[in-house]
């Protein structure tokens, strides 16, 4: 649901920026751009109020709508003065065709101004307040102290899970309840008990959701015990393997928030998994009582809402600092009515409490419990009228961009980098004067917001697929001239259409996954606003277009090419990239002289460039470069030379054949590095005694290095170190037992050490 707030609130802040006005002096335009934005801005001072209003009236709900056409028109003029000014041809071109328009716009608005009085609405301002304290993101793993209420039915689980079961190898138990009511938690809560983890062999978590391919879970089951994934691997493949680990273990899988009412598929997952141990289980959580029972016949907990005091309990962690509530008693008195009305439901108690985290003040609470949404017809543990209270009380720039999350499938994965592209690609962080970094970190603050008011979950895995053929693509490009944002990933396109430069105003293009795109147009370097490009994937890609230079706005580009080298004047060009990703680019040997000039770029990959031989020259140079990724590069030497960047903070280095130790130029980012991972490197004998030099270092993976076998003595005086992770390193594994194993003493202060 987009909000006209917003848009207002965007379009003024584009007015207003510096950047703007300097493009305004090349016109006698900007008494109109001021005329726009002071109509604009009295407009806005009832949007709030008109948008909470409008859901009993439908004439101000129509009112609204047609601001927000005339609001996206001024946003799509204003994106044209930019593009013109991006090309440098704004004083030749259209000037007297975008005053008009400009003109056009304010008179439209003007007319609509005058409609405003028949609604009786009152100037609203956004509460600067929202979100001045910020709590700790969450984490995944449930402590005993964070869940409340569940102690019962925690136990009756466990008494289930650790029954030997009847004559079948495999049995399956069910949590069925409404969605909020804590079925994940409570699963987490179980799984992670120490009873559990000592009666099982293995455990696997897994999340289904809607989409219930089996070959696709069975893969997941496989990757979780250790079996080896191959990029296309068949069920049969799939199966002989999963059956050959799991035979004869006693295993605990739980399949998490199950639609799936399809015996067949049920019925051919459970065939994969029979080979299991005796009393071998399955924990499926769900809405469903169908569900349930067409998984198994097995046992069934219905779980129900919290007690009334365990309501309040978990109402007030949320809603305040541990033991600050006692400083207000006439809160908690409102407090216990808000908690009443949740129903039982805990979700709707996290949300609310979240909302009114920092809130001191009578009113801010009476004005929840008072509100009129409560009057709404609600079915019994309904958490509905709570969410729409916790999103009605965001502010607008939050509510936006939780809106544009609705265009999403149902638990599809998205990482904060996609999120936060797309946000950006369609205007939505769009703050006066702030830099691309800048705007960055704004999205991820956004992100830690959601999280913090209990918006957002963790991110689940969901299967993407789309087919797009070219008549469709051009279709859609010929009728959608202002799209800001364009994924065509994996449709299975053989050519982008030459029409894609028309979009003039798109900032997003994702083709990843094309196989069978050969050469791109050069038209596409006419994307003068575009931001991201994505061509990982795109195998068949022979070269990169001769004047990709011109997409002066790039920030994030990953490649995937058969190209061997890149010309010069060409990407090393491209100022504005902050991230850069080279991925399956077989045939390149090195990069062009001249990355120097990427004085932004903070990110830096190269991922199966089985030819690179080298790392560009000029890293010493790029001051920004705050990561970079190097993996199965086999003929890649990182010994060589002292041209590397100089601040790291993180590195990922792995599947390098020619890695026999660390490098000594790592020691350069001795005071920045905070996360170093080290994987497939089946030739690194030794770890260097200089390792006790990078003393930022908060974290450290070592994966699948078999010929380590122990920690250099310095790992003692990492006293920033919190966290080790050993995997599949048998003989490192050894050394590092808690208590017994001969470089335990070195690595006893780390809080956390992982040993898998």
């Amino acid at each position: 649901m987009e909000l006209a707030y917003s848009i207002a609130a965007s379009v003024i802040d584009k007015i207003g920026s510096l950047a703007y006005q300097e493009i305004c002096s090349a016109w006698v335009i900007s008494s109109d751009l001021k005329k726009l934005e002071l109509t604009m801005s009295t407009i806005q001072a009832v949007l709030l109020d008109a948008e909470e209003k409008q859901v009993k009236n439908r004439g101000l709900s129509v009112w609204l709508g047609q601001l927000k056409d005339v609001f996206h028109d001024a946003m799509d003029v204003l994106d044209e003065f930019e593009c013109e000014a991006l090309r440098r041809q704004v004083v030749k071109m259209h000037g007297s065709t975008r005053e008009k328009k400009i003109e056009g716009i304010r008179e439209s608005l003007e007319e609509l101004a005058k409609d405003r009085a028949q609604f009786q609405l009152e100037e609203r301002f956004e509460d600067q307040r929202i979100g001045d304290r910020k709590r700790e993101m969450t984490h995944s793993f449930v402590r005993d102290c964070d869940v409340i209420g569940r102690d019962d039915d925690k136990q009756k689980i466990i008494d289930l899970l650790m029954h030997p079961g009847d004559n079948c190898n495999v049995s399956v138990i069910s949590i069925v309840g409404i969605g909020g009511l804590g079925k994940t938690t409570l699963s987490q809560w179980v799984y992670n008990d120490k009873r559990i983890a000592k009666h099982f062999d293995s455990r696997i978590w897994l999340c289904v959701s809607e989409d219930f391919n089996v070959l696709t879970l069975a893969k997941e089951i496989l990757k979780s015990t250790g079996g080896g994934i191959k990029q296309n691997m068949n069920m049969d493949e799939v199966q002989v393997n999963l059956r050959s680990i799991l035979k004869k273990k006693r295993f605990f899988i739980v399949l998490d928030d199950v639609w799936n009412e399809n015996r067949n598929k049920w019925f051919s997952l459970k065939n994969l998994l029979i080979e299991g141990g005796q009393g071998s289980k399955i924990l499926v959580t769900t809405r469903s009582h169908k569900v349930a029972s067409t998984m198994a016949p097995g046992p069934i907990h219905d779980i129900e809402g919290l007690a009334e005091n365990d309501c309040l309990s978990l109402f007030l962690r949320w809603a305040f600092n541990e033991g600050e509530e006692k400083q207000y008693p006439n809160l908690i008195k409102i407090g216990k009515k808000i908690a009443k009305k949740c129903r039982g439901v805990p979700l709707a108690m996290k949300t609310l409490g979240g909302l009114l985290y920092s809130k001191t003040e009578e009113r801010d609470w009476i004005s929840i419990r008072d509100n009129e949404i409560w009057k709404l017809e609600q079915k019994d543990d309904d958490i509905l009228p709570a969410l729409r209270l916790s999103y009605n009380r965001l502010p607008s720039y939050l509510k936006q961009c939780f809106a544009h999350c609705s265009l999403y499938p149902k638990d599809f994965r998205y990482s904060n980098l996609d999120l936060i592209q797309s946000w950006m690609a369609n205007g939505l962080l769009q703050k006066s004067n702030k830099s691309a970094e800048e705007l960055e970190d704004i999205g991820e603050q956004y992100i830690k917001d959601f999280l913090s008011r209990s918006l957002f979950q963790e991110f689940k895995d969901v299967a993407e697929h789309s087919f797009i053929n070219k008549p469709l693509v051009e279709t859609c490009i010929s009728r959608f001239k202002q799209l800001r944002l364009l994924n065509l990933r994996y449709p299975r396109l053989e050519e982008l259409p030459s029409s894609i430069s028309t979009l003039k105003h798109l900032r997003y293009l994702n083709l990843r996954g094309n196989k069978q795109i050969k050469k791109l147009p050069e038209s596409i370097c006419n994307l003068q606003n575009l931001e991201t490009l994505i061509l990982r994937g795109c195998e068949e890609l022979e070269e990169l277009p001769r004047d990709i230079r011109k997409m002066i706005s790039l920030r994030y580009l990953s490649i995937t090419t058969k190209q061997t080298r890149f010309p010069t004047n060409g990407i090393e060009c491209m100022c504005s990239l902050r991230k850069l990703y080279f991925d399956k680019c077989p045939g390149l040997e090195s990069f062009p002289e001249g990355i120097q000039r990427l004085t932004a770029l903070c990110f830096l990959g190269f991922q199966n460039c089985e030819s690179l031989n080298s790392l560009p020259q000029g890293l010493k140079h790029l001051t920004a470069l705050e990561v970079m990724l190097i993996q199965n590069c086999e003929k890649l030497n990182l010994m060589e030379g002292d041209d590397y960047p100089p601040s790291l903070q993180r590195l990922g280095i792995g599947r390098l054949p020619k890695l026999v130790a660390l490098p000594l130029w790592l020691k350069g980012s001795a005071n920045t590095l905070n996360f170093l991972t080290i994987f497939d490197c089946h030739n690194l004998v030794v770890l260097p005694e200089w390792l006790s030099d990078l003393n930022s270092l908060q974290k450290l993976m070592i994966r699948y290095c078999p010929r380590l076998s122990s920690l250099p003595e310095g790992v003692t005086h990492l006293t920033s170190l919190r966290e080790l992770e050993i995997v599949r390193c048998p003989n490192l594994r050894r050394s590092c037992e808690r208590n017994v194993g001969k470089d335990w003493p070195k690595i006893a202060h780390i809080p956390l050490v992982k040993l898998i």
